[in-house]
């Protein structure tokens, strides 16, 4: 008898101002994953056959070995002893998910990876142990956090040992390769490191039904490393306190049954990240000094989802309109050739999930 799985992985925006590394909401748009379990095909290394469609499906890699998801799963297999995926399976992706963008995506494909190596060889692992295995791969919580769990979330995560054999999120493909290299010239089973347990922890925030996420999509990738790179490697004392004080707002403001637009407005503030990046993203210093509540109804407050380029808007109405404001902005700017896409979004309580079928 064959066996289907069927996993669902909400995109998610990261930071949400203030909070960098710290918070993340969990959007309407997804990452499906559907493993079909064939035990009568031929075996093959990996057991994986590789299909993807949707989003920059021609850009992703069918190698099972290099694959984010299947690489995910094929670590999760390694650190219960399993070699390869116990039968042979048609991994069929539909990524919905813009890739490169701020909305997530790397993230979505690791939370997607543990759930399918889960499923698969029925390991039983604990929400809290298949986020260890995400954060062993995807070194921030905000991101798989929120898709993992759903919702809004506050996060945070221990110092932990990543030597041995552990995927890598986003990476450099010549550093991949040399890696691989070096873990096939070492291969043993000790150079698979099992992630501690509790690497990360999390608490679900109240978050009001009445509030949606503009999400606005620049027609360019930007990679999280080239936007961790604009960083500086130090902070003042008071730009740190400035977002202390308005993460302290926003993780009650944002539960409010009726938001106060200003109130949430101030809160999504940031300086701790959001200056560095203003020369990555063309338009945002012009978007931020321009939109408030006041000349703009409905709107609560605006930032960069995650690293960019991608720009979040929450609001409470006038949806269409907003984003067609700041969309105009963007677009006439020199550098900027495509028209910029945006989608209005739910921020969903039900994070990752995944459901099985017999046929």
């Amino acid at each position: 008898m064959s066996t289907s799985f069927t996993i669902n992985v909400p995109a998610t925006s990261a930071n949400i101002g203030p909070g960098f590394d710290v918070m993340g909401l969990s959007l309407s748009l997804y990452l499906t994953v559907k493993a079909h379990v064939d035990p009568q095909q031929p075996t093959t290394p990996t057991n994986i056959r590789l299909v993807y469609e949707g989003e920059n499906s021609s850009r992703l890699s069918l190698d099972p070995n290099t694959n984010l998801i299947t690489r995910t799963s094929l670590y999760v297999l390694a650190c219960s002893g399993h070699q390869r995926f116990p039968h042979p399976t048609t991994v069929h992706v539909n990524n919905r998910i813009p890739l490169g963008r701020g909305l997530g995506s790397s993230g979505a494909a690791v939370v997607a990876g543990v759930l399918l190596a889960n499923a698969i060889a029925s390991l039983n692992l604990s929400q809290q142990r298949m986020l260890d295995y995400c954060l062993m791969i995807e070194h921030h919580p905000d991101n798989v956090a929120a898709a993992l769990v759903g919702g809004f979330v506050a996060s945070y995560l221990i110092d932990v040992d990543r030597s041995g054999n552990i995927p890598e999120s986003e990476a450099d493909p010549a550093v991949v390769q040399q890696k691989q290299r070096e873990q096939m010239a070492a291969a043993a089973d000790d150079s698979v490191k099992l992630p501690p347990d509790n690497i990360g922890h999390f608490l679900r925030l109240e978050c009001s039904p009445k509030i949606k996420a503009i999400a606005i999509i620049p027609q360019f990738e930007l990679a999280t490393s080239k936007a961790r790179a604009a960083l500086p490697g130090s902070y003042k004392t008071q730009d740190v306190v400035f977002n202390l004080q308005r993460l302290a707002v926003l993780t009650t403001a944002l539960g409010r049954e009726t938001p106060d637009p200003w109130l949430i407005y101030r809160a999504m503030e940031d300086k701790v990240h959001q200056p560095y990046r203003m020369h990555l993203i063309p338009g945002l210093p012009e978007i931020l000094a321009t939109f408030n509540p006041d000349n703009t109804p409905g709107l609560l407050g605006i930032c960069l989802s995650g690293a960019g380029p991608t720009i979040l808007a929450l609001a409470v109405s006038n949806f269409d309109e907003i984003a067609a404001k700041i969309c105009a902005i963007i677009d006439r700017q020199p550098s900027i050739d495509l028209p910029t896409d945006y989608k209005v979004l739910d921020i969903v309580s039900e994070g990752a999930s995944c459901v099985e079928s017999s046929l």
